[in-house]
């Protein structure tokens, strides 16, 4: 058998893996937006706006699909049907995989005019294409690990496809960048060097998906376990199951990605040249909308979805433990579980959201050296996400942990309210506020996805929480706030800048954070109360 880890280890294991790979992203993302720029970035993130949902529909439920029958198999020890759901699943995603890629070439060329208002950000589209193929050979091999219970080929694929996205991606991109006449000879067709730019960069990112789908393949190649037990179930109701558990999770990550779409259209199409007093050079009036939007989708998005995208992992790491607790009626288990998945995503996403909100200039300034005037651009905007931000790092395991309890519809109702709240912010605030009405639309929208999300869970798993740790949490991360914001200025009156001082308010925040909640969560007290209990045991054992 495959070693399996509890939720703890699981979830730690997850979340180093996803920020290795963030960390990988950010090396890719941050040198790319410096090449490209607002206007290149807008053609890369036109292409990820069709890309996205699609991915989304197709192969976000894949995962959660197949981990969570696959853990059921497990309970049961039968390995048989744990194997012949992962045969069925690579069947069956693998020719949807293939139509969606096929899908999103066709679209390439009008969704590019009617999106981009520009056929120079096709090529970026056709080259995302094949990600949907092999993002779902990815999703089933993850799923069938995680359900497992066994974390590392998930962890070990992250760091491999974020590698491979850095080492290809920049590299294309940057030749394309250096040789423009060679590719104007190869491709005369291409009108705007950003654009073929953008689709270099693009090609790292299938080349990316690729490269862990081959990882998976050399697994099972290696991989020899022998079975006794026969399935209980036929292909057919796999199949069947499968489809019925996936399509709600997807349909659920498209309207999450909606957002996007919801951001590009709004943006490109409402923002008043006027919105930039000071126009960058290269960048005229009629180019001011897609500038505003690929500096806010580049930068300002690029850093507000760094810390959800770690926390995601603690949803995939509850999952298990939430279905086994779930299936077996065990109330106390499914508490302990939720509580440890919501209070352990509130420690990391809190003091990390205050960091951000006070140290936003600073942050950007270091990450984008190059682009002074994109960063002017996003500064507001991420300090007004970073409410947004604990909020989609809270949603995230409940979403997990609703779908752990057979409710896999419920996140789709509560992202159609969340994408409808999100419509009407945007078209509201973007005309008059630009890239700031798109931040507050966001911070609204996924508040009340929280609220909403949160009380559909507690209702469906008959359980009650505490406001207690949070309040403590937010006390605390408060108290960091404070700390650090006086640091930085510190630093700052004394001639310091740039890491100096992020380094330093970082540090003395974080010092303060952890003390405090150290002290307020009673770590000492529990701590003794165990030592006691393990006393009384010794001293109750016959000598």
């Amino acid at each position: 058998m495959l070693k399996k880890q509890n939720f703890i280890k699981g979830s730690v294991i997850l979340m180093v893996s996803a920020a290795a790979a963030k960390m990988l992203g950010a090396f890719f993302k941050i040198p790319l937006t410096n090449i490209l720029g607002g206007v290149g970035m807008s053609y890369f993130s036109c292409a990820y706006s069709l890309f996205m949902p699609i991915y989304a529909l197709i192969v976000t439920g894949i995962s959660s699909a197949s981990a969570r029958m696959t853990a059921r198999s497990a309970a049961s020890e039968n390995l048989a049907e744990a194997r012949m759901i992962r045969r069925i699943a690579l069947l069956l995603f693998s020719a949807v995989g293939l139509a969606g890629s096929a899908l999103i070439f066709l679209l390439a060329k009008p969704f590019s005019v009617i999106s981009a208002g520009s056929p120079d950000a096709q090529a970026a589209v056709a080259m995302i294409a094949p990600s949907v193929f092999f993002g779902c050979i990815t999703a089933v091999e993850r799923g069938y690990f995680e359900g497992m219970s066994n974390m590392y080929p998930t962890a070990v694929s992250q760091v491999i496809e974020g590698a491979v996205k850095v080492a290809a991606g920049l590299k294309l991109c940057g030749y394309v960048t250096e040789h423009p006449e060679t590719v104007l000879r190869f491709f005369p067709e291409v009108t705007d060097i950003r654009g073929a730019a953008a689709a270099a960069g693009i090609m790292g990112v299938t080349l990316s998906s690729m490269g862990a789908a081959v990882f998976f393949g050399v697994i099972r190649l290696f991989s020899r376990e022998s079975v006794t037990k026969m399935p209980m179930m036929s292909r057919k109701s796999a199949a069947r199951e499968l489809m019925a558990e996936a399509l709600p999770i997807g349909i659920s990550a498209v309207v999450t990605n909606l957002t996007a779409l919801i951001d590009m259209w709004t943006m490109i199409g409402c923002i008043s040249p006027d919105t930039v007093a000071h126009l960058p050079d290269g960048i005229n009036r009629a180019d001011v909308p897609n500038f505003v939007y690929g500096s806010f989708a580049g930068i300002a998005l690029t850093v507000f979805n760094l810390v959800p995208s770690v926390t995601n992992s603690l949803g995939k790491g509850a999952l298990t433990c939430v279905t086994s607790a779930y299936e077996r009626g065990d109330r106390q288990s499914l508490h302990n579980s939720t509580v440890q998945a919501l209070v352990v995503t509130a420690v990391i996403a809190v003091p990390s959201a205050v960091g951000l909100g006070i140290l936003s200039e600073q942050v950007l300034t270091v990450l984008f050296s190059h682009q002074p005037d994109e960063v002017a651009v996003c500064v507001r905007p991420l300090r007004l996400l970073m409410p947004a931000m604990v909020c989609l790092c809270l949603s995230c395991p409940l979403f997990s942990m609703l779908q752990a309890i057979g409710k896999a519809a419920a996140p789709l109702k509560i992202m159609l309210m969340g994408t409808a709240v999100k419509l009407l912010g945007n078209l509201c605030l973007v005309p008059k506020m630009g890239a700031d009405g798109a931040a507050i639309s966001t911070a609204v929208c996924y508040g009340a996805i929280l609220a909403v999300s949160l009380t559909a869970y507690l209702k469906g798993a008959e359980i009650s929480l505490s406001i207690k740790p949070f309040v403590k949490i937010a006390y605390a991360g408060g108290l960091c706030g404070g700390i650090a914001y006086l640091t930085a200025s510190s630093i700052e009156r004394g001639g310091g800048e740039g890491i100096a001082v992020i380094m330093g308010a970082a540090m003395m925040g974080g010092v303060v954070y952890v003390s405090s909640l150290y002290a307020m969560m009673g770590v000492r007290k529990k701590k003794k109360q165990q030592q006691t209990k393990q006393t009384i045991k010794k001293a109750a054992q016959p000598q």
